[in-house]
This record gives structure tokens, sequence and C-alpha cells, in this order.
């Protein structure tokens, strides 16, 4: 079956049953599926802005046409942003400042929080007086950008709630945070590693790509000690931030790359994040990969393949394959599942369990 094809499937149904023949050489068990609703599923949602003469209106790109399309009613966004973009749209149309050079807005929401980022091509200092005024009559908290500046009205960090399992985690992190962007169906993802892990023996965890600790937190209690890797700054305070949120204890968040934790590994390098920190205290029965769409690179993999247990989380099936190509001379899948993080499209999230042979 052709890669190109699966770029054409948008039903959940037909992308299951794709999938199932795409990994069939490394896998021929039950695959679990997760369907999302199919309405405001979307927890971030960006759109372009058309002028018409003094007119303003959303729109989306199309990039294959190069086009702009206008649009009025959307229902993929979470409610709360279905429900502020006419408000927010009507009081931007009334004041000339803030619709001048205006190109772009972007919308973030959690189960608790909206935050609004307006995009500028132009000196955004020259209006942050309308700007405040907008957050204000709005009470909204609202985020400007324009090149090499940015200014924040009320607060850019967003707090979320996930249950796991009838346990609520706690998070904050903010617009330059990487998110999942289906709240329902990262609820799902966690919840399956999770129900995942409580089949398996187990010691101490290490992940890499942990971002602000979306996936460490709610695994935190299967093991006995964590180490997370992650080489964004703000993700890493976040993530430290959120360990207090929960009153987890048992986690080390360092800022390495995948590269330089390998050579702390190895031993053939030392660094002074890792000062206040021993590695041989950790008896790693796991690792968790959430990688980004071009998957792992070998360093990476030739890390991870060393540990009897590991759990990846893929936004990208043909990346994922090309990886366990490699990963399946020493590996097995043992546990598949598949996540429709985007309705309507071909993208897919992927999990799987694999076990050393």
């Amino acid at each position: 079956m052709s890669l190109e094809k699966f770029g054409n499937i948008t039903n959940f149904d037909k992308k299951a049953h794709f999938i199932k023949d795409f990994f069939l050489e490394f896998y021929q068990g039950e695959i679990e599926l997760f369907k999302s609703p199919i309405k405001h599923y979307r927890t971030r949602a960006e759109f372009s802005f058309y002028h018409d003469q003094d007119e303003l209106y959303y729109a989306m790109f199309d990039s294959k046409s190069k086009k702009k399309f206008i649009i009025k009613n959307v229902d993929f966004p979470d409610e709360k942003i279905c429900q502020f973009m006419p408000v927010l749209l009507e009081k931007i149309k009334r004041n000339f400042n803030l619709k001048e050079k205006l190109f772009g807005v972007e919308f973030l929401a959690t189960k608790q929080d909206l935050s609004t980022t307006l995009l500028y091509h132009k000196n955004i200092e020259t209006i942050c007086d309308d700007l405040f005024q907008l957050s204000t009559d709005l009470n909204c908290n609202l985020i400007a950008r324009s090149k090499k500046k940015k200014l924040v009205f009320k607060n850019e960090n967003l707090t979320q709630k996930l249950k796991i399992q009838n346990k609520e985690i706690l998070y904050k992190f903010n617009n330059d945070c990487f998110i999942q962007p289906n709240t329902f169906i990262n609820e799902k993802m966690i919840t399956w590693v999770n129900e995942n892990l409580n089949l398996q023996i187990k010691k101490d965890l290490l992940e890499l790509y942990c971002g602000y600790g979306n996936f460490t937190l709610a695994l935190a209690n299967n093991f006995h000690k964590v180490l997370a890797t992650e080489i964004s700054k703000n993700n890493i305070n976040f993530a430290l931030e959120n360990c207090k949120l929960n009153n987890t204890k048992n986690i080390d968040f360092i800022r390495l790359s995948s590269e330089e934790l390998s050579l702390a590994l190895k031993k053939q390098r030392d660094f002074f994040r890792l000062k206040n920190l021993n590695l041989d205290i950790f008896d790693f029965s796991h690792v968790l990969v959430d990688p980004p769409r071009a998957g792992l690179d070998q360093s990476v993999i030739e890390l991870i393949k060393n540990y009897e247990n590991i759990i990846y989380i893929s936004c990208n099936p043909i990346s994922l394959k090309e990886n366990l190509k490699i990963l399946n001379h020493t590996h097995q899948i043992s546990k598949m599942a598949i996540f429709d993080q985007f309705v309507h499209t071909p993208h897919l999230e992927c999990g799987v369990f694999l076990t050393k042979k």
C-alpha cells in the first residue's frame, strides 16, 4: 500500500484499516482504536485575517491553492474558542488601530482557560493602549506579537486539569510550549499507557522529549524514580512547577538533548546541569519517547534499544515505521493503539509498547 494513499484518507475507520495493513510486518495483534468527538475537539486553533476595505473576516489558508478562504462558522475548535471568536472580531473591527496590519490570530484553550494571540505586521508598541483596553473590555488573556516584539495583557500562563484513571493531574504551561492539540484524546493516550503499564514489572522510567510533563506527571506513580529530559528551558521550568502543583517528588527533570543524555549515560562527557544528579542511581525498566514528526534519529534509537521496554508515542506513522525497521531487530510490539487527534484529516497518533526479544 503506497504512502501517498494515506494522505488521502480522512475517515477514521479507513485510517484504522490502513494502519493495520501498514504495520502488518511488525504486528498482527489487536490494535485499540480511540475516536475523537467530531466537534469542539481542537485546543489550539490558528486563523488568518482577510481585509476587504473596512471589513474584517476570519480566513483559512489552503496550502494547495495558496488562497485564503473566508470562514464565518467553525465547529472544530474548543467551545470556548468558538464562542469567543465572533466577540473578538466585532471588537477589533470597531478599532482602526487594532485592525490595521493584523494578519493572524492563535487561540489556545484548556478546560479552565483561554488565551488569544494577535499577530501584526507593525510595531505593536504603538497600539499598546488599545490592546490593553481590548483585554480589559473582553476580560481575556491577550498576547500581541510582531517582529521581535511581544506584549502580554493579563496572563499568558494557562492551567489544565486532566482526569487520568479517576485522578486529577494539574498542569501549567504557555503558548510557547508544545501542547497536545486534542484534550479528549490526550487523556485517552495517557490512560492507555497507564493501563498497560499496570501489566508490567516496573523499576525506573526514562522519558525523552518530556515537554512540560504531560505524560511524566501522570505516569510517575508507576515508577520508583523518573528521569525526564527536554531541551526547552521554558518547558523544563513549567515541568518543575508542575511537580510542585502535584506534590510529585520522584521526578528529575533535566535540560539535555537526547544526544547529550546518551553521552552522559555512557560516561563519555560530564555536564554541569547534571552536577547534582547521580545517573548511577537509576535502574530503567522503561523508556518513553514522544518525538516530533521526523521521528527518532539514529543516536536516540541506539540509546533506547538498550532498555527492556519502550513506549513510543508517534504523531507520524511513516516515521514510526522507519524507526521500527531498526528497533524490530531487538524489540517486538506487544501493544498498539491509534488515536484520532485530528478528525476528518489524514493525521493519526499511534502508540506502541515494545518489549525486548
